[in-house]
């Protein structure tokens, strides 16, 4: 019996694990291919469909990032340069940090929300792409909010489950779903995976041109 009870906490690690570490690929991946994308001008938006932006209130904090990655390598190059044991592992580790910050800056240019004949793309990052098809959804309203501090992916507003894509704590724009709709997100436990909303809320720097483009096809 202590041999059987022992078995599922173990397997539950190694998928854990084994989940972490695809998503962590994953990501790895998705890096080099916004790179690849900018690159080639190459923007993930789907045929028929039309690319709503949501990187500018970010864009100096990445800008930041990038400029203070770029400054740290030769600063620290130079003060280990005599350690080529250190030296090295230093530089890779700065090289890489440096391409995934420009990635992921790459990642919020080419992967806009979108809005087209099949529906409403909501995107994050370099992971959440949710896909809403037009008979899932009800209405779509501008509605600016400001939250006072960063609330969780899956958030209970007036009653409904809402999955919040808010950028420096704000959206702007609010879907009305027809009803409870199923939603797959990146990672697990309670704000990952499949979850059931009824809203979604999400910030775009577009507002007006996300609205007339919404009302061509709703």
């Amino acid at each position: 019996m202590s041999d059987q009870a022992s078995r599922p906490p173990a397997a539950s690690v190694w998928r854990r694990s084994s989940g972490f570490l695809k998503r962590a690929i994953f990501m790895e991946l998705s890096i080099y291919a916004s790179i690849a994308r900018l690159v080639a001008r190459r923007p993930a938006i789907p045929p028929g469909a039309t690319g709503f932006s949501f990187h500018k209130p970010v864009l100096t904090i990445l800008i930041v990032f990038i400029v203070v990655s770029a400054v740290e390598i030769p600063i620290i190059d130079l003060i280990v340069h005599h350690w080529p044991v250190v030296r090295i592992p230093f530089l890779i580790l700065g090289i890489w940090g440096l391409t995934w910050m420009f990635g992921l800056l790459c990642a919020f240019l080419v992967r806009p929300h979108t809005v087209g004949p099949e529906g409403i793309r909501v995107r994050a990052g370099l992971e959440t792409d949710v896909a809403l098809g037009w008979r899932d959804v009800a209405s779509v309203a501008r509605d600016l909010r400001v939250e006072e501090q960063k609330l969780p992916r899956i958030t209970e507003i007036d009653g409904h489950p809402t999955l919040m894509m808010h950028v420096n704590n704000e959206t702007n724009i609010e879907i009305e779903l027809e009803g409870a709709t199923t939603v797959r997100l990146p990672g697990s436990g309670a704000t990952g995976g499949e979850q059931v909303v009824t809203r979604v809320r999400l910030w775009t720097d577009e507002p007006k041109g996300f609205m007339d483009e919404v009302r061509r096809h709703l």
